[in-house]
């Protein structure tokens, strides 16, 4: 069997507005929870308490990931503006 080897470079990804997508996949995850926690007793007679988990499930790992993106969005912005000063100056040697 050959070795695929690719016959282009692979494109940039594409950054969009991921804290803001990120936002409102927990926002919505968070809303299900709360829409579905009314109707607890319908979904126990049916054996079907995991989607009310599963919302808030989605909900609490929307947080990490709210909180994940803020600071991956940071580090970039940082890199760029170091990027944009130029070369760091060299560090002196201890006498």
């Amino acid at each position: 069997m050959a070795k695929w080897t690719p016959k282009h470079e692979a494109p940039e990804p594409l950054e969009g507005p991921v804290v803001a997508t990120i936002t409102g996949g927990t926002i919505l995850w968070f809303v299900l929870f709360l829409v579905q926690v009314p109707f607890y007793g319908w979904f126990d007679d049916r054996d079907l308490t995991w989607w009310v988990w599963t919302c808030l499930a989605g909900a609490g790992l929307g947080l990490i990931g709210i909180w994940y993106v803020r600071k991956r969005d940071a580090a970039i912005k940082r890199h760029a503006a170091a990027q944009a000063a130029g070369p760091a100056p060299e560090a002196r040697p201890a006498a």
